[in-house]
Formats: C-alpha cells, structure tokens, sequence
C-alpha cells in the first residue's frame, strides 16, 4: 500500500458477512499489523492511512533506539 509507505501491504480477507483488511510492513526481520479494519468503501478511508502511518513511525522510532 504506497500510499501508507514503501513496503505497507493490505491483505484482504472475505467474511460470510464482511471484508476484512489488515495493513501490514514488512520489515527484514518482521511483519508488522498497523491496522485490521472492516471494508466499506472503495477507496481505503484517510483516516486509516494516517493512522497507518502513525503507527509505522512509532515502530521505526522504537526500532532505531
């Protein structure tokens, strides 16, 4: 998922009742889940993608100490 970051990927998983998606990073010796939210639109909403990124900064943060 660019839009979020390099590397940011979104798995999407189908439910009887609904769609899934989880916003992941890979990283060289991780995967981290920024975000799992139900789907309902078509376009992924900013909201998520800024909390996305939030969360990909707080990692790289606590990585790079």
């Amino acid at each position: 998922m660019p839009s979020v970051a390099r590397g940011c990927h979104e798995l999407r998983v189908v439910d009887d009742s609904a769609t899934w998606r989880i916003m992941y990073f890979v990283d060289a010796d991780a995967i981290v889940i920024l975000h799992v939210f139900q789907k309902r639109t078509r376009a992924t909403p900013k909201r998520i993608i800024d909390v996305s990124r939030d969360r990909l900064q707080a990692y790289r943060d606590v990585r790079n100490r």
